[in-house]
């Protein structure tokens, strides 16, 4: 139980990494296959804010200066799912078509990028830390059949 409740923690440290006025390092959010899918539980009376976030996520790839930002956008999907009936929070799933190899995909660290007004930053954190409710997990490969080819 207690290597549990450490495995948490850590993996909640690494999800809402707190805003700070200096970026410390902190690991990536990386796919590199061609395609992924990568979802999320988000607690169903906050799901406004969850997509507040969103907006700024897409705001901040759009003023990014990082050269794969844009291509990071262009292929940046996210479908608001289905309600999971045992936990009654809704499904998020973010399709990335095509994943930018090696890319930064974590939310928070683009829009600490991009937004480095702390106030800012501190109130799309808890926008976001108070809307999620669990990370569902990513898969990602390769297209083996395209139906539309």
């Amino acid at each position: 139980m207690r290597r549990l409740s450490g495995v948490l923690l850590a993996a909640a440290i690494v999800l809402f990494p707190a805003p700070s006025t200096t970026v410390q390092a902190q690991d990536k959010t990386t796919f590199n296959g061609e395609i992924a899918l990568w979802s999320f539980e988000i607690k169903p009376n906050l799901t406004a804010d969850y997509e507040r976030v969103l907006a700024a996520v897409k705001e901040g790839l759009a003023k990014s200066e990082r050269p794969e930002a844009r291509r990071m956008a262009a292929g940046w999907k996210v479908m608001r799912g289905v309600t999971n009936p045992g936990t009654g929070n809704v499904i998020y799933t973010h399709i990335l078509d095509p994943v930018v190899p090696n890319a930064d995909y974590t939310i928070m660290q683009i829009v600490y990028e991009t937004f480095p007004d702390p106030m800012e930053q501190m109130r799309i954190y808890e926008m976001y830390r108070g809307a999620f409710a669990a990370n569902l997990g990513a898969n990602q490969g390769r297209v083996v059949i395209d139906f539309a080819r």
